[in-house]
């Protein structure tokens, strides 16, 4: 109901603009969107794009878990750490894009923007989840002889888990918000920002509101994709 209620609102504002250019009708923009899908072009770079969000958000995830445990079991290193994920948290995506642009190829660049950006929500997570263990169940687990992987997995994970899984909430539509900003700026060959700015070039706003579109979509689906592999881990973790 509500989706319903913003496509009229929508179509009501277009219908009072009256200009195309600037708001297209919702069918306009559904016909442009029935265009792309018909289009080998399209699904090429939604796989292009998709493939290499998927990629970096995977590599992100690692190295947060890595290097916020070693930074969460050593205050020298979280010291260290600590003013370069403050400074790439605070740096706007804007920056970091023209900044990587010149270090690495354009078809390279939005995986590079990608874990920069998501790296430290992650991190912070898994930092704030290790520290906010009670120290106390640490030592009666330890009384009761239970050491290694046990002590890891029955006392330490199900504390964490619950500050990872809301960095990963937070972070999942950051990875897409800065990947697509950074193709948009370095636009490689078949991705989805170098379409969404020749679209934006010729004045295309039906099919510019179309990619729009696939993006948000295509974010949600991802999304839902690893919030369902959370929620399985969840059970097995705390079960």
């Amino acid at each position: 109901m509500a989706v319903a209620f913003w496509i009229l609102v929508w179509e009501a504002v277009s219908l009072a603009v009256s200009d195309p250019l600037f708001l297209p009708s919702p069918w306009a923009v559904v016909k442009a969107l029935l265009s792309l899908l018909s289009g080998k072009e399209f699904y090429s770079s939604l796989w292009f794009s998709s493939s290499r969000i998927a990629f970096s958000y995977f590599l992100a995830f690692v190295l947060a878990m890595a290097v916020g445990t070693f930074a969460s079991l050593s205050e020298n290193l979280a010291i260290f750490l600590s003013p370069l994920v403050k400074a790439i948290r605070s740096i706007p995506v804007a920056s970091i894009v023209i900044l990587v642009l010149l270090w690495v190829k354009s078809r390279n660049l939005s995986m590079v923007v990608s874990v920069l950006v998501v790296f430290p929500i992650l991190y912070e997570s898994v930092v704030s989840g290790i520290k906010s263990v009670d120290r106390k169940l640490m030592e009666a687990a330890e009384v009761y002889g239970v050491k290694g992987w046990r002590k890891l997995w029955y006392y330490l994970v199900p504390s964490v888990f619950p500050y990872i899984k809301n960095g990963v909430k937070t972070s999942l539509g950051l990875a897409w918000k800065s990947a697509v900003a950074a193709e948009v700026i370095a636009l490689p060959q078949f991705s989805v920002g170098s379409y969404l700015y020749e679209a934006k070039v010729y004045l295309d706003s039906p099919s510019l509101f179309a990619w729009t579109v696939v993006i948000v979509v295509a974010a949600a689906v991802f999304e839902g994709l690893m919030l369902f592999i959370l929620s399985r881990m969840e059970k097995v973790v705390l079960k």
